[in-house]
């Protein structure tokens, strides 16, 4: 699974090589497509086994093609219609829809080369669903995207299995935009039933209006605060760093002053609970590969820094907290990259990666 993940970081490295000098379809097919599909251990220069032009006969329609066809024992198990990656995938659904009726194909994939789209027929036997169970953009993959795309690996594929977990995924990823655009805008009903037990008078709709920034704030702090639980019990009866404040009590969070040679000494800078909420977090996903009282943090001017034996040339990670509304996360392997998040617990999602640069990091040293 680590080399799995590295593979698949390295494909995602290349497509933000490579995206903006592609501009045609068999280029983006050459250049991305078919290094992906490698990665996920195919034969693509073996057309027994990932067949090019895969003709799908569609009613009448003779002679129609989709793309690649992955076979096994003779039969197509996964079509694959590939775009040119400056193009939009919505419009093409419709096309890969009809290939898919005539076939014996269990999965379907719409991709431009970045963004991958993965379809099945949950709704209705035979026929592909019109939303995909799961969707990933390589040039932006998280940890927990690439353990569901490491199904998909020949060596692992196996049709009951992906389709056990297909439900929950694409339902999952429904309920979680849901719950994301109800956290920043909540509807008026939700907003009527939370406050239904704390206001007793008439919800009007200025009553409702007033009460929306207040259910947003509410729901961001419960988020948050289960967050700091589940971190507090995680790292239960650890003594922290010398440098690291309690985290129980935000008063005592310590306010650094740092000084360099030869430049006056820096603004004030104060430590926030968000950030050592993040700094925790890290922590506890780095346990499993090296000893916690090896990790460090350092607070600066501009970002959170996270480290390894207190030492700047062994920096994992940088958390960018200080906005309301623009916070994000960097690495060491991509240090220009910024990822967004709104919350410290989606750090979670890229797991595997921070193990992976403290792996490196420590075989390096």
């Amino acid at each position: 699974m680590e080399k799995f993940s590295s593979d698949i970081r390295t494909v995602s490295q290349r497509i933000k090589q490579l995206k903006h000098s592609i501009s045609t379809e068999e280029a983006t097919k050459t250049a991305l497509i078919m290094p992906f599909f490698q990665t996920l251990g195919y034969d693509v220069f073996n057309p027994a086994e990932f067949t090019p032009e895969y003709i799908a006969d569609v009613g009448i329609k003779k002679g129609e093609k989709v793309d690649y066809a992955i076979m096994e024992e003779g039969k197509p198990t996964i079509l694959i219609e590939a775009k040119s990656i400056n193009e939009r995938l919505t419009k093409h659904d419709s096309q890969l829809f009809r290939y898919f009726g005539t076939t014996q194909a269990k999965f379907a994939i719409l991709t431009n080369g970045d963004m991958y789209r993965f379809y099945t027929d949950l709704e209705s036997p035979n026929v592909m669903d019109s939303t995909p169970f799961f969707e990933i953009v390589l040039s932006n993959i998280k940890d927990s995207e690439i353990r569901e795309l490491y199904k998909f690996k020949k060596q692992e594929f196996n049709v009951n299995t992906i389709l056990s977990t297909a439900e929950e995924l694409k339902y999952l990823s429904a309920i979680k935009d849901q719950l994301k655009t109800l956290s920043q805008s909540p509807s008026d009903e939700l907003i009527k039933l939370l406050i239904q037990e704390c206001y007793q008078g008439i919800k009007t709709q200025t009553v409702v209006d007033k009460f929306r920034p207040i259910v947003s704030k509410a729901f961001n702090q419960f988020i948050n605060e289960n967050l700091n639980e589940r971190i507090k019990h995680a790292i239960s009866g650890e003594s922290e760093p010398a440098v690291t404040p309690n985290i129980d009590d935000p008063v005592s969070n310590e306010i650094e002053e740092e000084v360099t040679v030869d430049i006056p000494a820096q603004p004030i800078i104060e430590t926030t609970q968000e950030e050592i909420e993040g700094y925790a977090t890290v922590k506890v996903l780095l346990g499993s590969v090296i000893g916690k009282d090896r990790i460090f943090y350092r607070d600066n001017a501009s970002y959170f820094n996270i480290l390894i034996d207190d030492s700047n040339r062994k920096w994992v990670c940088r958390l960018h907290l200080n906005s309301l509304t623009n916070k994000y996360i960097t690495f060491r392997d991509e240090p220009n990259v910024r990822h967004k998040i709104n919350h410290v617990y989606e750090i979670e999602e890229y797991t595997e990666r921070l193990r992976t640069i403290v792996k490196d990091i420590i075989e390096v040293n």
